[in-house]
């Protein structure tokens, strides 16, 4: 119901600005400019879903190897003591927690790739114990709001992109980076708990907390001691070698417990395909609103009206400037990718705009994207508090990207 009043907003909000624009300043380009918006948009909806279609099949067979090999069951009952506290609905030692764990392994690797077919099988398992098919249940809000906090370990692609731009030093914003998303899967975590009376004072997840805090910082201090490029490349490595073991892993699994593992495999790839196709309308119809939205000139209103607001109450609006990739990044992930680049490209890779944009760009994920395709891909209308949690959980993160860059740099 919310993201169906969010849906009209944009739409409402891009005519009126549209107007005004036409009628009192003469712009005759504005509506030719929304109305190729929305031939863009539905053009790139389809592209994404079609491109989606190789790494979906690829992913689902691979992790329908893993089902019959047993892989995801073991996963499964190994995370099962902190996944009973997080999903308490979820039956005890159920497949689907070794799928959510894949998924979010992908996620903090940055390996977006292979973390969207690994989430929409994790979103599956959900739905089949969902006992209302058109609503959310609780623990797909918890996974859903885990993915849109955008928890990330090694912002790879982050640091490619700075380094085409000519940063100094492209990887200086790991650290801000890593202690920005940690933020925000925390708010993420604790709005959810609210809403669903779950109890987060209790020894396993305090454990798990503790030790997720203590991971982070023995990683932030192996990457302190490393170089530019040895940074790079141990990312690079890291990140791959470990994909690479889990296609393996699951492959000797099946074949140990004499699995057809090709006929598995194909068997998880017809999903994928039929999953691709599933999404289309409802990429069609966010990125079609967030199109419209951005052409009639609304998100840049939006911008210079923080701007004065910010200065009107005496704070430096330095920030502001990043702002458009922070605003555009809970919509699309690729017009915050845009974003990120010019705002480098405009202020300069290594200007503060220049790195918070990229800090913004690596705190949270796509929460109307994700919403869209995962809730989409099960038939899910009824969203109830996924969107104000998740949107909970970018504002933490956008909050904790402006104070670390400000500590930072």
């Amino acid at each position: 119901m919310v993201l169906n009043y969010i849906w009209i907003a944009f739409f409402a909000l891009a005519f009126i600005v549209a107007a005004v624009r036409l009628i009192f300043f003469g712009d005759t380009e504005i509506f030719p400019a929304v109305i190729n918006s929305t031939f863009e948009s539905s053009k790139t909806a389809f592209e994404i879903s079609i491109g989606l279609t190789g790494v979906l099949s690829l992913w689902l067979g691979i992790m329908k190897i893993g089902e019959k090999g047993g892989v995801v069951n073991v996963l499964s009952r190994v995370l099962s003591p902190l996944f009973c506290k997080l999903f308490p609905d979820i039956p005890k030692g159920h497949p689907v927690t070794g799928s959510i764990f894949m998924n979010l392994a992908a996620n903090m690797l940055g390996l977006d790739n292979a973390a969207t077919p690994l989430g929409l099988k994790a979103m599956e398992g959900l739905q089949e114990l969902n006992p209302k098919k058109d609503t959310a249940s609780n623990p797909m809000i918890m996974f859903l709001v885990l993915n849109t906090s955008g928890l990330t370990l090694i912002p790879i692609s982050i640091m490619v992109y700075r380094a085409q731009l000519g940063a100094a030093q492209p990887t200086d914003v790991f650290v801000p980076i890593l202690l920005a998303t940690f933020f925000s899967t925390l708010a993420g975590i604790i709005a959810v708990s609210i809403y669903q009376k779950i109890n987060l004072l209790n020894r396993t997840i305090l454990l798990f907390l503790g030790g997720a805090s203590l991971f982070i910082a023995c990683l932030i201090f192996f990457f302190s001691t490393l170089s530019r490029e040895q940074i790079n490349t141990w990312s690079t490595t890291i990140a791959n070698v470990l994909l690479f073991t889990i296609i393996i892993s699951f492959i000797w699994a099946g074949a140990r417990k004499k699995v057809n593992v090709y006929d598995a495999f194909v068997e998880g790839a017809k999903e994928g395909f039929t999953t691709a196709i599933r999404i289309i309308p409802y990429l069609v119809a966010i990125l079609v609103a967030i199109g419209v939205f951005r052409a009639s000139g609304c998100m840049d209103y939006l911008i210079q009206g923080i701007a004065r607001l910010a200065e009107l109450c005496g704070i430096d609006s330095q920030f502001v400037g990043a702002l458009p990739t922070a605003l555009m990044k809970p919509l699309s992930g690729s017009g915050a990718r845009g974003l990120m680049v010019d705002a480098m490209s405009t202020y300069g890779a290594d200007s503060f705009v220049g790195r918070l944009s990229c800090i913004f760009q690596g705190s949270t994920d796509t929460t109307f994207y994700i919403l869209a395709v995962y809730f989409g891909s099960v038939g899910i209308s009824r969203m109830r508090h996924s969107i104000p949690c998740g949107l909970l959980a970018d504002l933490a993160g956008v909050i904790a990207s402006i104070f670390i860059c400000y500590l930072f740099f």
